[in-house]
């Protein structure tokens, strides 16, 4: 497996994990429905039986239930609970701040990764799915679709995407900003959306864009960070960064504003996810995310 870069012959392969976290999903109580077939509270002529009530003018004669009426003495019809999919839309953030590791994989690698394991579920459990890609340097977007070949595509884009270089990270702020603003555009309700990202330089646009896509569609935060955002080592630390060398020389003081500031961003997302009722899952670059997407109930 490459740490640098996302490889397509890694992202196949992990159809096989997604196979397994779908066969363990069906012997344990779901902790929660993120991703895949859902139940709709509508209710019509389905393939699920969901209950009897009285007859009323105008109802299917077909759907009488006959025992239910013959215990009663009094006509009833039988309820269908309708299955219905719903489009799966990934959001991964390939901007600068996200191709960076000290430990296990590039945050971009691990953001391609879990991408890749959404999307064979999604695809196990006929849903459609699709996405964006975004950098400094534009957004690429996937339409939603369904099956194995829809699939390809997403994990080709993410592949194509990651060999593309990064803007200036001046752009970051602004990239983020504008893909979270593109998504309340093109999911339609009822969708289930995942954002992976660092959230690095999330400003109050992008968070009303995601408070916005709350309220018709289920919201999943991707928080993908690596050890050395939240504990920085003491001493003299190199660092390359494309050509350039980076030097930081860390003492106690550094130490305990790096951990503050990485803190404070944790903290405020938390408390954001929280009181739009969002669901905020945690991910360091040296997880296994077939395990984090497991443990967090997908």
């Amino acid at each position: 497996m490459n740490k640098v870069i996302p490889v397509l012959e890694d992202l196949l392969q992990l159809a096989r994990s997604a196979s397994l976290l779908q066969a363990q999903a069906r012997v344990r109580p779901r902790i929660a429905t993120v991703s895949g077939s859902c139940r709709s509270t509508r209710r019509g002529r389905g393939m699920e039986f969901d209950e009897s009530r009285p007859y009323a003018a105008g109802d299917d004669a077909r759907n009488l239930d006959w025992r239910v009426t013959a215990r009663t003495s009094r006509p009833h019809t039988k309820l269908f609970r309708e299955e219905q999919e719903r489009p799966v839309l990934i959001a991964v953030d390939y901007r600068a701040t996200m191709r960076f590791a000290t430990r296990g994989v590039f945050k971009t690698v691990m953001a391609a990764r879990m991408a890749a394991v959404l999307a064979w579920l999604a695809e196990q459990r006929g849903d459609r799915i699709g996405g964006c890609i975004f950098a400094e340097n534009g957004l690429a977007e996937i339409r939603p679709r369904r099956g194995r070949n829809a699939v390809l595509r997403w994990l080709d884009a993410l592949v194509q995407q990651a060999a593309v270089p990064p803007g200036s990270a001046t752009g970051s702020a602004a990239a983020l900003a504008s893909a979270l603003t593109h998504l309340p555009c093109h999911a339609r309700p009822g969708s289930v959306v995942f954002v992976l990202s660092d959230f690095r330089q999330i400003e109050s646009q992008g968070l009303v864009s995601l408070t916005r896509l709350a309220r018709h569609c289920e919201v999943v935060l991707v928080f993908i960070h690596d050890p050395l955002e939240q504990h920085l080592p003491p001493g003299r630390l190199n660092y390359a960064s494309g050509d350039r060398q980076i030097t930081l020389v860390s003492d106690e003081r550094i130490q305990t504003l790096h951990a503050a500031a990485f803190m404070q961003r944790k903290t405020a997302l938390e408390q954001f996810a929280r009181r739009h009722r969002i669901r905020l899952v945690e991910c360091s670059t040296g997880d296994d995310p077939v395990s984090v997407l497991w443990q967090s109930g997908v």
